[in-house]
């Protein structure tokens, strides 16, 4: 059941300190995973794709009484051009953050430390007609932001975001960004024309089920979506998802002849490593 609770700009708690924001919209998809979306510091720039560090403060010590922060890197899931910012996450009943973190509501503050990195960011690849956004899980955050940013349109005539899950209701918030790209103001013609959605899931029975590597490698990507397949010259990729994913991705990525790309050494894809290990 989906829970739903947003909060005005005026009627928010005002932030405290330089790393404090204030919550202001929260939304429960199942028992694993949610959404929210926090004030943005007003000096805070950032690409679209990038991650911050944000967390809450941890348990006083039982001695000492003192407080420290409990961080981790979450890929920001809103353009750089929002107003907000917003965040996709799981719930870990026993994780260190996340066990507190899946409890916030709306007038909540969250610590969140404003220099972003990343490189999931379009600086990291060179000019292509398509690109490729491979995710699991929560890796579609960073797609989030990217799908709703101008650049991706500009950069690329065609844009395939692919999303695997277990079950089918772990693709809703996959399923409501694809709905919200076609229909917005800004982005929402080109999306129209040029976003496609290949949502997957390996547990529940769905209309696509398989993990993507094996569909890639099998060529029912491909075909099912009508494309011939992987060229250096035209295609172009961004994965973000578990390590076995990454490692799966850089394999069958580079036996199609593409090379790994960087912020200081732009290339044919890129993989965002901060999330795993």
């Amino acid at each position: 059941m989906t829970e739903h609770s947003t909060v005005t700009p005026e009627t928010a708690t005002p932030v405290i300190s330089p790393d404090t924001q204030t919550v202001t919209e929260v939304e429960h998809y199942t028992d694993s995973l949610f959404r929210f979306r926090v004030t943005r510091p007003a000096s805070m720039r950032f690409r679209s794709g990038e991650f911050v560090m944000l967390g809450l403060m941890g348990d006083a010590h039982p001695e000492t009484g003192k407080q420290k922060p409990l961080l981790r890197a979450y890929s920001i899931a809103s353009p750089a051009w929002d107003d907000t910012l917003q965040f996709y996450s799981i719930k870990v009943d026993n994780g260190p953050l996340t066990s507190k973190l899946q409890h916030i509501k709306v007038g909540d503050q969250v610590i969140l430390k404003p220099k972003s990195v990343g490189t999931l960011v379009h600086d990291a690849l060179t000019p292509a007609n398509r690109i490729w956004f491979f995710s699991t899980g929560t890796g579609i955050a960073p797609f989030a932001s990217l799908l709703r940013e101008p650049e991706t349109y500009e950069r690329f005539d065609e844009v395939v975001l692919t999303h695997s899950c277990r079950d089918l209701a772990d693709l809703k918030f996959g399923q409501e960004l694809i709905k919200e790209a076609r229909n917005d103001i800004l982005i929402g013609v080109a999306a129209q024309h040029k976003l496609r959605y290949y949502p997957t899931t390996t547990r529940e029975i769905s209309p696509k089920m398989g993990r993507i590597t094996t569909l890639l490698e099998d060529g029912s990507l491909f075909s099912d979506l009508g494309i011939a397949g992987f060229n250096a010259t035209s295609d172009r990729a961004m994965v973000c998802g578990s390590m076995g994913l990454n490692s799966d991705m850089k394999r069958i990525l580079e036996n199609f002849g593409l090379r790994e790309g960087a912020n200081s050494d732009p290339g044919d894809y890129v993989i965002e490593k901060a999330f795993v290990g």
